[in-house]
């Protein structure tokens, strides 16, 4: 779909839009004339005779036409993203590396060989890198992945698009990757949806979210990077509202419909967030932004998403917290597990403000109260606000964007998984980052300042064989091995307990400790109760181990507290990675055993503390603990305190069918879909 404008107008001044052709489709009810979305329009609603085939027909020949492109790619040895890298037996990573991506042009920092250092590269072999592509979380068949941007559930369908470059495996070019899948799970790779091809979006097609409206249609706002690399917002919309695929978008001819007012950067303004329908007929939308380096969210309403208002004030503000990114703000059910729209308000119910900072590329997020009159959201709690308290996880977890899931009553949250490895390794494999498993988010009535935040249900279709543990003694200073066989893809669920009299006489009687994963000297740093938890990704003698952890020590508040930590120090005996101890308190009710869930899949190690309430992610790349040398042990490296394991549940987990664009995959989709009908 790419097309050029036969001029290009200086931003910021609208007397240019007159001279600029738009060779865009005219938007759907617009006639070419430029005219609104028809508020009265409805779907088509099927008679209680039969189904409509107006979706089949346009989901057959959108299939169709897939199929012959796919063909001509076969035929023609190509698969439309250009030509795989071929890994080498054996990389020395000789060949030169820029060491800052992204910054320049307005975004935060996209490499991390600033962190690596100038240190000889490490020599990783094709048997290496191959075994780090994973099996079951999502990622391209090739080439750099970052931001989530604008997920969906459309007509049976749940639509991911993604922050792509199809060029390189390194940052640039970016375009709106796209695919699609029943399950969140197993995934068809579609063409690409959006690329840079226009003045207002020439230097990036950026990130950005998707809005239902009430007729059932569905428009896209994402920012785009003029030609002056200055950040404006975009509207776009599907080309053919009844292709269940969405295939085709439709740029709108009258962008860039928002650009950064005045006091705020050219290059500070990005990021829409999905819209919310407010009580007096208008909908309202936030953008990240900064003033100095107090980070802000901007709001803007409007009847029509063609033109917006601004709103005094700002919906929230938190200095010394730099530019907000990929703002994201939503309702949560005080009561339940259920998702709520994004435009629901009122009694019970409250709304979450996360945002994901520049300064440090980490997402945080707060629970408050959102007052539409005032246009204001204000925290729960203020020492835990946005951008200085909680985390959505503290490990490798970036850019995250939660949607609503109409479907199952649900909001689901997707984050971006960087590497921690060189771009000299990701050049050589061919590709760079992933998407975290799609997570649950619901309100904890326990707590009533943490989110839950959980697996989707649907990654259990994976699990294969199965083996339990139960009530296994670990004494101070242990390791023990786990027989679970191969360990490089699996979905761990562990229970731990301590023995209360150690626990009491900790509380009554021992010293005080300030203690701190981050700051830790990790699994290795030894204390009375703890640490102690499991080592996966492990090879025999323990050269590597990726540790996820709990510690239990007494703050100086005269209390117990419990970390969850996650140690990456000995993960890898590379050196040409970034490598750290990660994690935080979480809170433990009264009652409550220890609990760790780990989803391991091969370089990527997801772990979630007690229920979801404090999440880690490690990227991993060990030299020898691949493939069938992986294995788990559990271990307690508490000086003098045994613990139990009460129940250990070990799953195999299959491979997710993730294909590319194949024309035998597309033509059995086909029929399967057909004989749906």
């Amino acid at each position: 779909m790419t097309t050029t404008s036969e001029s290009i107008p200086t931003v910021g001044d609208p007397s240019d839009h007159a001279v600029v052709h738009f060779p865009y489709a005219p938007l759907p009810n617009e006639g070419g004339g430029g005219g609104e979305v028809e508020e009265d329009e409805e779907a088509p609603i099927p008679s209680r005779g039969g189904r409509s085939i107006k979706p089949l027909i346009s989901l057959t020949l959108s299939l169709a036409a897939l199929m012959l492109l796919a063909l001509g790619l076969v035929l023609t040895g190509n698969n439309g993203r250009g030509a795989v890298p071929a890994l080498p037996e054996y990389y020395d990573g000789s060949d030169d590396v820029v060491t800052s991506r992204g910054v320049s042009e307005g975004v935060s920092e996209k490499s991390v060989q600033k962190l690596i250092g100038e240190g000889k590269p490490y020599g990783w072999t094709k048997e290496m890198l191959t075994w780090q592509r994973t099996a079951f979380h999502f990622q391209p068949e090739k080439n750099w992945m970052n931001d989530p941007n604008g997920p969906l559930f459309y007509k049976g369908w749940y639509h991911f698009f993604y922050q792509y470059n199809p060029d390189s495996a390194v940052w640039g070019n970016i375009t709106w990757g796209h695919a699609v899948s029943h399950d969140l799970i197993r995934w068809l790779h579609l063409p690409i949806a959006m690329v840079p091809d226009q003045w207002y979006d020439i230097n990036g097609v950026w990130t950005g979210s998707a809005t239902f409206l009430p007729n059932g249609s569905i428009v896209m706002l994402y920012t785009g990077s003029t030609h002056h690399h200055v950040q404006v917002q975009n509207l776009a919309f599907p080309a053919d509202p009844s292709d269940p695929l969405l295939i085709q978008w439709t740029k709108f001819a009258g962008n860039p419909v928002l650009l950064p007012p005045s006091g705020i950067g050219p290059k500070d303004f990005r990021d829409p967030t999905t819209a919310w329908l407010s009580q007096d007929g208008t909908w309202r939308l936030a953008v990240g932004s900064k003033v100095g380096t107090t980070g802000v969210s901007l709001v803007y309403k409007t009847y029509d998403f063609l033109s917006y208002e601004l709103i005094e004030g700002v919906l929230h503000a938190v200095p010394e917290t730099g530019m907000w990114e990929c703002v994201d703000f939503y309702p949560v059910a005080l009561t339940g597990k259920t998702g709520l729209d994004t435009s629901a308000s009122g009694p019970g119910v409250k709304h979450v403000m996360k945002v994901s900072l520049d300064d440090d590329r980490r997402d945080y997020y707060a629970i408050g109260k959102y007052d539409l009159e005032n246009n204001t959201w204000t925290p729960d709690h203020a020492e835990v606000d946005v951008g200085i308290g909680i985390r959505y996880d503290y490990g490798k977890f970036y850019a995250s964007k939660s949607f609503y899931d109409q479907n199952k009553e649900r909001r689901v949250l997707w984050g971006w998984i960087g590497e921690s490895d060189s771009e000299r390794a990701d050049t050589a494999k061919g590709w760079a980052s992933l998407q975290g498993i799609p997570r649950v988010v619901y309100y904890d009535e326990k707590t009533g300042t943490n989110l839950i935040q959980w697996p989707v249900d649907e990654v259990e279709t994976m699990r294969t064989t199965s083996k339990q543990f139960e009530n296994m003694k670990l004494e101070a200073g242990s390791v023990t091995p786990l027989d679970v066989g191969t360990a490089t893809q699996l979905d761990i669920i562990a229970e731990f307990e301590m023995p209360k009299e150690v626990l009491e006489e900790m509380l009554l009687g021992g010293a005080a400790e300030v203690y701190n994963c981050s700051t830790s000297g990790g699994a290795a740093q030894r204390g009375v109760m703890g640490p102690f938890g499991l080592l996966v990704l492990a090879d025999q003698n323990l050269s590597e181990q990726l540790a996820v952890y709990f510690y239990i020590g007494k703050g100086e508040d005269g209390r117990l507290h419990t970390f969850f930590c996650q140690d990456e120090l000995k993960s890898s005996k590379a050196n040409d990675l970034v490598k750290g101890v990660f994690g935080s308190i979480v809170p433990v009710i009264s009652g409550e055993s220890l609990s760790m869930r780990i989803l391991v899949d091969h370089s990527i190690v997801e772990s979630f503390a007690q229920g979801g309430r404090t999440c880690i992610t490690s990227r991993v790349y060990p030299t020898e603990a691949i493939y069938s040398a992986a294995r788990v042990f559990l271990f307690n490296n508490a000086t003098t305190t045994s613990v139990t394991a009460t129940s250990i549940t070990v799953w195999q987990m299959n491979s997710a069918s993730i294909h590319s664009l194949n024309f035998y995959v597309l033509g059995f989709w086909l029929l399967v879909t057909v004989l749906s009908f």
